[in-house]
């Protein structure tokens, strides 16, 4: 029998999260993910909370090569790469993935967590200084706590996008036998991106490393959606790049870290992650590849994603909101308390619209958001349907 007092003492947490109106509850889809999904229970509804940024999760050609993929090599090698061999799709993935963000080499991990977990405690050592920004995603945050365990470096945080603040920590930190500046390249929940251009230079002034995660933007922000340093003008020029397989290439699952070929040979060498864990299923890397290759030959793709974006954001200020100001697909209404955010979110859902709330920790006290997230499948239609449900709810809770 489980021990009964753990029991009780999840049990009366898990009330006091309904009591105060931020327990979050699953919702269970029966359709591939789709800008239109069906939902269990509730039938059709327009999906904008997703990271489908450019609606290849349910691609024809995306699906074939998965199923191409399990036919072809199998669920997986039910061991870890270097123990018992790696898949070639698995190095064409990686090769394609360096191409893609302007780096020379790549490693694949099984999430984009993992590919950050397993980079920082890796290449970070006694006398090192990591200096990461405040708003930075959580797998950062955590995996520069780990290093720091494992280590023993130094870390510091500087205030979001101030990059006098990040001068102050790195002189500081001028005897440091490296300084690495760990920054996202879109903060997910903001919307926002960042001055990479600046960042870069700093980094130069100051002989640091830049590691960027830049798992919203892979996909999305640039001309061809290469990513934030394409978006800024400096493709190529970033020291390292992690990013994810599950947004906008493909949904699936897995990460990856981009950097110099050395870099890739060194993880595969000491990365925790990578010596202790499966790789990526067949299945998975083979959807991912052929997303990749769909963002190179479908450039449209990512003209459509901004156009949608543009839009959405245009007619929901225009309804009387006001959102964060950005240039993504991200696009967050702030509402306040964490209990609002849900409930508005639940309000929406009743009129045929998935988006979903966030609080209190994943944003700071006071600042819960309903996250819009657009994608190029989304129609105009689509988007009229979905600005007519937050007119109505904006109106029945006051917002507008």
């Amino acid at each position: 029998m489980p021990n009964a007092t753990f029991t009780n003492q999840l049990e009366a947490q898990l009330a006091q999260f309904r009591a105060d109106g931020v327990y979050k509850k699953l919702n269970y889809l029966e359709s591939p993910q789709a800008a239109r999904v069906q939902m269990e229970g509730r039938g059709e509804v327009l999906i904008f909370s997703s990271n489908n940024y450019l609606g290849l999760s349910n691609d024809p050609a995306v699906v074939q090569a998965g199923v191409d993929g399990l036919h072809r090599f199998g669920a997986g090698t039910a061991s870890v790469r270097f123990i018992c061999g790696t898949v070639t799709i698995h190095r064409e993935l990686e090769e394609a993935l360096a191409r893609f963000v302007g780096c020379e080499a790549s490693m694949s991990f099984v999430s984009a967590w993992n590919a950050n977990e397993g980079l920082t405690s890796t290449i970070v050592e006694e006398g090192d200084f990591v200096v990461s920004d405040a708003l930075n995603h959580a797998s950062i945050i955590d995996s520069i706590r780990l290093a720091k365990a494992i280590t023993k470096c130094t870390t510091g945080v500087y205030r979001h996008s101030d990059l006098d603040d990040l001068v102050e920590k790195l002189k500081a930190n001028a005897g440091a036998r490296r300084r690495l500046i760990w920054t996202d390249g879109v903060f997910s929940m903001e919307g926002s991106i960042a001055k990479l251009p600046e960042i870069l230079q700093i980094a130069r002034d100051h002989d640091a490393i830049v590691i960027m995660d830049d798992s919203h933007a892979t996909g999305v922000l640039g001309r061809t959606g290469r990513g934030t340093a394409e978006h800024c003008g400096v493709l190529g020029e970033v020291d390292i790049i992690t990013s994810t397989l599950g947004k906008a290439l493909g949904g699936a699952a897995g990460g990856f870290v981009a950097g110099p070929a050395s870099l890739a040979d060194y993880l595969t060498q000491r990365s925790r992650p990578q010596l202790f864990s499966n790789a990526l299923p067949p299945t998975v890397a083979a959807s991912a590849l052929a997303a990749v290759r769909a963002v190179e030959q479908r450039p449209e793709l990512v003209t459509t994603l901004h156009a949608n974006a543009k839009y959405f954001r245009e007619q929901i200020v225009e309804a009387g909101f006001k959102p964060l100001a950005g240039e993504t697909p991200i696009i967050p209404i702030i509402v306040g308390e964490t209990s609002a955010a849900i409930r508005m979110s639940e309000m929406l859902l009743d009129e045929g619209v998935f988006v979903t709330g966030f609080g209190f920790p994943v944003v700071p006290q006071g600042q819960a958001r309903v996250r819009c997230q657009l994608s190029a499948a989304h129609t105009r239609d689509d988007i009229d349907q979905a600005v007519r449900a937050f007119r109505k709810v904006g109106s029945a809770l006051g917002i507008i």
